[in-house]
């Protein structure tokens, strides 16, 4: 009796097992065997990626460069740093001289090239931290403008890469008071137009054609010297950078200052460059935003 009253449990048992292993299966079936709708997107991708390589390949065969351009950037060779700033790198890393402009003082032309560049930048000046400016600038066109053709031509020689041009000045520091004088009777030098055509005695007149042909988009003015009274100093540096600001063809330009502590630097940026139109100074920097004068007329020469 016993032993016909545990059988019915055995067998009920082992169903009950089987019954649990069973759905097992069919549970992991359904969650790792796609759907057929999933089989078919699956397919549609394969579908898809084959006819685009094969697209790619058409593509590549009539268009050599296209391949080598799509094989180049799947190498790590991609991830590699600019030659701009390979070479600011390698330069600052083994020299003793540094720019003279402090940290913050960069910093605050740096916030703008951070939002602007590539775009163009036009240094009066050439120096220490022209290969910094260029390579802050990578992607875009940076030009340094300079009065000593030795000192040109030193540089050149150290970092060919860079873009320099000679600019004669014919002023002294020593007549910054007479040139103020004249200019701020002088309707001529509210006038905005090309620097070549101003009657203003402060434009100047022997900017390179490659300068004038350009929308700048940032303006450092630190040069020509103007520390010792036999100095050009940079009265029309100052007056003919906020003149090519203006006279822009569209949008607004960034035009920095360096050596506002000096009274030429100080008095001329706020007159010429307006107070009206000073973001910031930090340090001996001052930076102006000087908008466009050529998309509204009768826009005074100062706000």
């Amino acid at each position: 009796m016993r032993s016909k009253s545990q059988s019915p449990i055995n067998v009920k048992f082992i169903l009950i097992v089987f019954f649990l292993v069973f759905l097992l299966f069919l549970i992991l079936r359904s969650t790792f065997s796609p759907s057929p709708d999933q089989q078919n997107q699956s397919l549609d991708h394969s579908s898809a990626v084959s006819n685009s390589s094969s697209e790619d390949q058409e593509t590549d065969e009539d268009n050599p460069s296209s391949s080598s351009s799509s094989v180049a950037c799947s190498s790590h060779t991609c991830n590699k740093i600019s030659p701009s700033l390979a070479n600011a790198l390698v330069h600052y890393a083994t020299s003793n001289v540094t720019p003279q402009q402090t940290l913050k003082e960069i910093s605050v032309s740096l916030r703008v090239l951070e939002k602007k560049s590539p775009c163009n930048f036009l240094v009066f000046g050439l120096g220490h931290d022209s290969l910094m400016w260029t390579a802050l600038n990578h992607g875009g066109r940076t030009v340094f403008l300079e009065e000593d053709k030795l000192w040109i031509e030193q540089i050149q020689s150290q970092l060919p890469s860079l873009e320099s041009y000679r600019v004669i000045y014919d002023t002294r520091i020593t007549q910054a008071d007479e040139l103020m004088e004249i200019a701020m009777n002088n309707e001529d030098c509210k006038q905005v137009t090309d620097p070549r055509f101003s009657k203003c005695q402060l434009a100047l007149k022997g900017l390179p054609q490659q300068v004038l042909e350009i929308d700048w988009d940032l303006i450092m003015v630190d040069a020509p010297t103007g520390w010792h009274d036999g100095a050009p100093g940079r009265m029309s540096a100052i007056y003919t950078a906020g003149l090519i600001a203006r006279n822009k063809q569209d949008g607004e330009t960034d035009v920095f200052v360096h050596d506002v502590d000096r009274v030429v630097e100080d008095q001329f940026s706020k007159v010429f460059l307006c107070e009206g139109y000073l973001v910031e100074q930090e340090g001996r920097i001052r930076h102006f935003n000087i908008p466009s004068h050529r998309t509204r007329l009768g826009r005074p020469f100062c706000p």
